[in-house]
């Protein structure tokens, strides 16, 4: 567990969701790091999910895949690309993983007979976790999910008031906040702030800083004004404006010393901080781009209600936007809604430089993907397809290419008579029990590409891919085709039927990257003499781009759509 000398951050937020404390944290995070220290954070959230694999996108947004298959919210994404570490189960914690191991636990008489109850039992669970994941660490930052009053997190707070009573000078708390400027008014009103402190106060917690989120800069004397009535010093409360890119918010801070301010809290040496490549990546960001490049995300996680939620494909936007910025180009992204396709045709999707059919679950709007994938290939339009989107390129590609007609996913159609994509029996090799009846393939999985292929050229261009000897191969009983090894997160419960690898062979579909041992299909792609650049992964190569590396399947992709 977390030893004496590590400090606690807690970091909540009020008035409303959506704030970004998760941004907030990272930020933090990415300075203390740059100063040398070493720094974990742990994200808790206040659903009774086990995680966020269960969740419609449209109602939580995109979940965040890890290395180690934990599917998260999306805010582990934010940490793995500002602090560059690789996020996992003990960054992650919900409400529900806390009840069922309080219950199991005393179901199992793990309390000897005690009153199980909420404080001290969860509470001290909480803290435990909290405790774990800041392990081996100099600072761990704590973001509570929610906002402050929702009866769901109480026992967070709790958690939180109990540790700062315990560990004085170790525990430090951080408000975000939002302050708004009613166009009618024309003026910051900070009531919606007071309230949401006085919330705070009113469980025992007294925040040290008060970040403060809002359109635009609030002056000198209101920030102070502020201050004053939360009992928070002047001089701790930090701006978050609104920036053209999250990414900006460090510098934002360090102008601000929010983090030499933290470090004078804990009493911490303030070593020179080493932000030379981050301010780089953010001039860059800024810079006016020589390019423009027209995408197309063909999806159907965009509509709720009159509104489109982009956070349903928060990690693919980011993905696309670290190669933009790598290759110097604006992006101008554009949702299609695949049911609208089923309904008018492709002719919404119109003429764009490149299509992506990202992720998807169940019969809803797949057809529609499908005549994107048709769209793209026959048009010479550069593809991606990601997961759902390479499975029903092969879907597509069995249709109208071999010419099965009635080829489908057992997803879609149960009794297809030619399943290109089904399920297989559960092997704990390859896949975990997610729930009754439920079997899938989650966290990181090795690949083989074969050589010169277009899948092998993008990873070894961008030093992506490790090239293996035949002796080394067979060492690790590899029986795969290729020598080229890489690695991507998979999250998906259906697979390629390898019944039908040489009827689509035949016909110039190459299958250019499978599992270690030749079963699962991993990557396919189309020759040149067929297209210009069609790939697809079963992979989800978007959960491990950042903007200081993107991933080269994007970059590459992107590359051919501005040709």
């Amino acid at each position: 567990m977390g030893d004496k000398k590590t400090k606690y951050i807690f970091v909540s937020g009020g008035v409303l969701s959506g704030l970004g404390k998760g941004v907030v944290a990272a930020s933090l995070g990415t300075l203390l790091q740059n100063r040398g220290y070493k720094i974990g954070v742990i994200k808790c959230e206040n659903y009774i999910n086990i995680d966020s694999g269960t969740i419609n996108p449209i109602e939580h947004g995109d979940p965040f895949l890890c290395e180690d298959g934990l599917e998260a919210d999306m805010d582990l994404g934010t940490y793995e690309r500002f602090l560059n570490q690789e996020m996992g189960q003990r960054n992650f914690t919900t409400m529900g993983q806390i009840y069922k191991t309080v219950i199991d636990r005393e179901r199992s008489f793990g309390y000897k007979g005690e009153d199980v109850e909420a404080i001290p039992h969860v509470s001290d669970e909480i803290i435990t976790r909290i405790k774990n994941a800041g392990e081996g660490k100099d600072i761990i930052i704590i973001e509570l999910g929610g906002t402050a009053g929702e009866y769901q997190n109480m026992l967070y707070y709790e958690a939180c008031r109990i540790m700062k009573a315990k560990m004085p000078g170790r525990v430090l708390n951080i408000h975000v906040s939002y302050v708004p400027i009613p166009n009618h008014i024309g003026e910051p009103k900070t009531m919606p702030t007071q309230l949401s402190i006085r919330t705070v106060m009113s469980m025992g917690i007294l925040p040290e800083f008060l970040v403060l989120r809002s359109e635009a800069l609030i002056d000198k004397r209101r920030k102070y004004l502020l201050g004053l009535k939360t009992s928070v010093e002047g001089d701790n409360v930090i701006m978050a404006q609104d920036l053209g890119t999250i990414y900006e918010l460090p510098v934002v801070f360090a102008k601000q010393e929010f983090d030499r301010k933290v470090l004078k809290y804990f009493n911490l040496p303030l070593r020179t901080p080493k932000l030379g490549e981050w301010n780089k990546m953010v001039k860059k960001i800024k810079s006016e781009k020589k390019r423009k490049i027209n995408i197309v995300i063909a999806g159907k996680y965009i509509s709720t209600g009159d509104y489109e939620l982009l956070d349903s494909y928060a990690s693919l936007i980011e993905a696309i936007q670290h190669a933009c910025w790598h290759l110097n180009t604006e992006l101008n992204l554009r949702f299609v809604n695949t049911e609208d396709i089923e309904k008018e045709g492709v002719k919404l999707i119109k003429k764009p430089d490149g299509i992506i059919v990202p992720i998807g679950w169940g019969n809803r709007g797949a057809e529609g993907k499908i005549s994107a994938i048709k769209y793209a290939r026959e048009k010479k339009i550069p593809y991606l397809g990601l997961c759902y989107g390479m499975q029903l390129a092969c879907v597509e590609f069995a249709r109208n290419v071999v010419g099965l007609k009635d080829a489908n996913s057992v997803e879609m159609n149960p009794d297809t008579p030619d399943p290109i994509i089904h399920d297989i029996p559960m092997n704990s090799k390859y896949q975990v029990i997610k729930g009754k009846g439920t079997s899938m393939r989650l966290g990181s999985f090795d690949c083989y590409l074969k050589n010169n292929t277009l899948a092998s050229s993008v990873y070894l261009k961008h030093n992506q891919a490790e090239e293996l000897s035949d002796n080394q191969k067979a060492k690790e009983k590899v029986t795969a085709a290729g020598n080229i090894k890489i690695s991507e997160r998979h999250r998906h419960r259906f697979e390629f039927n390898n019944e039908y690898r040489e009827k689509l062979e035949e016909k110039g579909l190459i299958i250019s990257g499978t599992s270690p041992d030749n079963f699962f299909v991993e990557v396919i792609e189309l020759p040149k003499s067929m297209h210009p650049f069609f790939i697809a992964t079963q992979g989800h190569p978007e959960y491990k781009s950042s903007p200081l590396k993107p991933h080269p399947i994007f970059v590459e992709f992107l590359r051919a759509g501005l040709k």
